[in-house]
């Protein structure tokens, strides 16, 4: 594991569970608790089981950090490493990334997840996952009646194309509002609708830019670490149609969580549900769109990768160097979502007027971030920035109201 290539600023202190009134210490005391409870509800699982996951719940607010018990995971040598720092300890007196990782992990030990044969393993929080996306269908079938319309502007990278690529930009990250891990009774009623607020509550946005980048881009490849399973995965997908359509990418590499993780991660099982799920869907649109994918997918245009790394409890300056090695081969890595923001720079007290490019300036090729705010990391903004958001909205930084597009080009690649 490589560490020699780190952010040019200083790195602060992580954030600590046990840091009173921080979204931190909610997650652990309210959160977290109610997610076992559905977890246990919405599951056929044995007593056995069940008991496991009543232990989890207390031990989650009084225990202590243990290795995580050798059940098959294929991450069991890497974890032993993880938790060393922190054996002993109260989960509530580590940092708050490690916490919530060890958290997922420990929730898969209780419900023997690698102990049954992959194809008859149970994702705890597939009912979640899927429960809401019938309602969000007829957003989807929107866009991809849009999509249909459009296909003669693929060759012409005129403003009309760029137009269209920042609408799909924008479904991109407001997509990252779907999160079921932060509010799993509204995720469901969700539906796209780009208005002037939505504009407003980006408070960085380099879609322009982006779209001028895509604009000079033919036939590279590009990487897509994704979030989130569901509309949101969905809203991913169209961007990576649009771009492969296009041949801005001649090959798409969507990197995804190799085992269910905050509630609604994609992994590959999931990839691959909802490109069948679109597949067979009544609306014809929505079939061509799918379809489409299904074509990059034989074609290898756009193959999905997991790795151990992306569930891990690791900030991305500590990548292993194969995996880095390889996203330097890209022309552009898009970064989606919350947690993979708080890898990215740190769950660290960050300064909120720190540079992003003096800290993302390690990552190995040019990326772009895109993220709901959903917790209380949050770099690159301006002093009026902040107070401007402040007075607007109280918890502007945790209720996934505001969200970021940013673009940074690595000026080695």
């Amino acid at each position: 594991m490589a560490q020699v290539n780190l952010p040019h600023l200083p790195i602060p202190k992580p954030l600590i569970v046990s840091e009173e009134g921080s979204f931190a210490y909610y997650t652990f005391t309210h959160r977290i608790p109610l997610m076992i409870e559905r977890v246990m509800a919405e599951n056929d699982y044995s007593d056995a089981i069940l008991e496991n996951l009543k232990e989890l719940s207390v031990d989650v607010l009084n225990g202590l950090i243990r290795p995580i018990k050798n059940d098959g995971g294929g991450d069991i040598l890497a974890w032993d490493e993880y938790v060393k720092p922190y054996l002993g300890k109260r989960w509530i007196d580590t940092p708050f990334y490690f916490a919530e990782t060890y958290f997922y992990r420990r929730l898969l030990e209780a419900t023997d997840y690698f102990l049954i044969p992959i194809s008859e393993r149970v994702d705890p929080f597939k009912p979640q996952k899927y429960g809401s996306l019938e309602s969000v269908m007829n957003s989807v079938c929107l866009i991809a009646k849009q999509v249909t319309q459009l296909q003669e502007i693929y060759s012409h990278r005129d403003s009309q194309w760029q137009e269209r690529l920042i609408n799909l930009l924008y479904g991109t990250l407001w997509g990252n509002r779907a999160d079921l891990s932060l509010n799993p009774t509204e995720a469901g009623k969700f539906q796209h609708q780009e208005t002037e607020q939505d504009i407003d509550h980006i408070l960085l946005n380099d879609s322009g830019k982006i779209a001028e980048k895509f604009k000079n881009i033919e036939g590279d490849r590009l990487d897509f670490i994704v979030d989130n399973a569901g509309f949101e995965l969905i809203s991913d997908l169209f961007l990576m149609d649009f771009l492969l359509t296009a041949n801005v990418a001649q090959n798409f590499y969507i990197h995804v969580k190799s085992y269910p993780i905050f509630v609604s991660d994609a992994t590959r099982q999931d990839i691959q549900l909802t490109l069948e799920f679109l597949a067979n869907y009544s609306d014809p649109d929505v079939r061509k769109f799918a379809d489409r994918l299904l074509s990059y997918q034989k074609n290898h245009r756009l193959q999905v990768f997991d790795d151990f790394f992306w569930t891990s409890p690791l900030f991305f300056w500590e990548m292993p160097q194969l995996l880095r090695d390889n996203l330097a081969q890209s022309e552009l890595v898009l970064i989606k979502g919350d947690a993979n923001y708080r890898r990215l720079v740190g769950d660290c007290h960050w300064d909120k007027t720190s540079s992003f490019s003096n800290i993302v300036c390690y990552f190995p090729t040019n990326l772009v971030t895109f993220r709901t705010l959903k917790s209380e990391v949050m770099v690159g903004l301006s002093q009026e920035q902040i107070e401007s958001v402040k007075a607007k909205d109280s918890t502007w930084l945790i209720d996934g109201k505001w969200g970021i597009i940013q673009l940074y080009e690595n000026i080695n690649h």
